[in-house]
């Protein structure tokens, strides 16, 4: 791996390009739309690109973090003519599991090869190198990128061809969205009940329903900062997809339901910025 290429650097994509040019000898290539952001990257030792074309005609390895579907679709549409038998392209986004194995079958047709790696965890993690990495595609792909990936992340799972990778993510960030929308309405309860947060969060700590999300936001959530670590508006983004996954399946899955409705609150309340634990304030005005 003589060069690597880092395209996106939004809010955990500029900690994980950092975290590579802190730990890796090969030099670094980096793009964003931002100007600002590329800047800072040179700034710590990254090269810049002058495009996404540019940076997968000189790169070996090819990493993408960017927010959503089209938007990996574009990035593809921008590289397809640079991909080749020598280049491995790594996509770190979190996005429709079709969509991905989609492009990825097109890449193949370049002769060169696509996998996914989402993450788990929010910015702290991203700064720390202490990420979770959900890989799917080729075993043996995995097994030459593995390395690079735990500059980024600490633990890592291959789940198996493409789309295992992302379908994982969509359903632990469901999972993280079913147990915060109980911590909501049940912070929420205490609260009308005269339980002070505080008390709430001890109490629960002593029982079976003490969990990561709890322990995580309960001060955050008491002193009503929603500082930005994981988006509502990024939430919102893979309930949704989780909906349209449960859908294709015919799956009946209420769950998923009520979540996409709180979020679809959050968004109509302009809370997309926020923090995702800022849903507790849709939860609230529910009421």
């Amino acid at each position: 791996m003589n060069k690597i290429g880092f395209i996106g650097l939004g809010i955990m994509g500029e900690s994980m390009c950092a975290n590579l040019l802190k730990k890796r000898d090969e030099e670094i290539l980096v793009y964003d739309l931002n100007e600002e952001k590329i800047e800072m990257m040179v700034k710590q030792g990254a090269v810049r690109a002058a495009s996404n074309q540019d940076l997968a005609a000189k790169a070996d390895i090819i990493i993408s973090m960017v927010p959503k579907g089209e938007h990996v679709k574009a990035v593809y549409n921008e590289i397809a003519e640079e991909l080749n038998e020598d280049k491995i392209w790594i996509d770190m986004s979190t996005i429709n599991p079709a969509i991905s194995k989609d492009i990825a079958a097109e890449v193949k047709k370049k002769g060169s090869v696509m996998v996914e790696a989402p993450v788990v965890k929010s910015k702290s993690a991203a700064e720390a190198g202490t990420l979770g990495i959900y890989f799917g595609g080729d075993k043996e792909v995995y097994n030459q990128v593995k390395d690079l990936l735990l500059c980024m992340g600490e633990n890592i799972i291959h789940l198996g061809d493409n789309g295992s990778g992302l379908m994982m993510k969509i359903c632990h960030n469901m999972l993280v969205g079913e147990v915060q929308n109980a911590v909501n309405e049940m912070m929420t309860l205490a609260q009308k009940s005269d339980i002070e947060i505080d008390d709430f969060a001890k109490a629960i700590s002593y029982g079976g329903g003490q969990n990561f999300y709890l322990d995580a936001k309960a001060e955050s959530i008491k002193n009503r900062d929603f500082s930005t670590a994981f988006s509502v508006e990024n939430m919102n983004k893979d309930v949704n997809i989780a909906a349209e996954i449960k859908e294709d399946l015919n799956l009946n899955l209420p769950g998923i339901d009520l979540v996409k409705d709180v979020y679809q609150k959050a968004m109509e309340e302009n809370y997309g910025k926020e923090d995702f634990s800022a849903s507790i304030k849709a939860v609230e005005k529910r009421l």
